[in-house]
């Protein structure tokens, strides 16, 4: 197999894996997730994209109780969560749910908790601002999970656990000119990878205009 197909293999083979084992990954793999990721392009070139490695039971306990908050909200039955999808029948869907409650339940467990941050020049005036460095940010984070799944970890990155802004500006002391955007637990999964599912291109590709 040539390069270009392995990663096209690993592209069409990367799906959110949740179940993860509590086993420890070596420090040197981590760094080469982090150097994966650093590998992407950002806007003008700034390379502001930090991340922080939570490995510290305490500091996990701690985000694990934002993110389980976060997680009974979203799955509450009041909660405008879609039971299926046109491209994810409910049985899917549940799966998909199933694993994240797992996830809730157990991310204290997870070997590393990785938190994707934007440093910016100046401090955070608003959320507009933070929102801006997403281009420069989201390249980095499929970076890495490509290079985790290359490198057999799984991953599933979730924006859940850091709705609390405050709450976790205070667990990792972030400075005032700093802004997380996703967790992204990473350990070795207790299943098996897999092929993703997702929409056919004729149904999200239009030539030259929409319309």
């Amino acid at each position: 197999m040539n390069n270009n197909a392995k990663l096209f293999d690993i592209m069409y083979n990367c799906r959110a894996m949740r179940r993860l084992k509590p086993d420890p990954v070596p420090k040197e793999v981590l760094l080469e997730l982090i150097e994966a990721a650093n590998q992407a392009p950002t806007g003008s070139n700034k390379q502001g994209a930090r991340w922080i490695l939570v490995t510290d039971t305490d500091q996990k306990k701690a985000l694990a109780a934002l993110n389980k908050t976060a997680v009974t909200s979203y799955i509450a039955p009041e909660s405008s969560r879609p039971q299926a999808l046109p491209h994810q029948d409910a049985e899917k869907r549940k799966r998909m749910i199933d694993a994240v409650l797992w996830q809730a339940e157990h991310l204290h467990e997870v070997p590393v908790l990785i938190i994707a941050c934007y440093e910016f020049e100046a401090d955070i005036e608003s959320e507009s601002s933070v929102a801006s460095a997403g281009g420069s940010i989201w390249p980095a984070v499929q970076n890495l999970l490509l290079a985790a799944r290359a490198l057999e970890l799984g991953a599933a990155p979730t924006t859940l656990g850091l709705v609390d802004r405050a709450a976790v500006r205070d667990i990792l002391n972030l400075p005032a000119n700093m802004a997380t955007f996703c967790l992204i637990p990473i350990g070795y999964p207790t299943g098996n990878f897999g092929p993703v599912t997702r929409l056919p291109v004729e149904t999200t590709l239009r030539w030259d205009r929409w319309g």
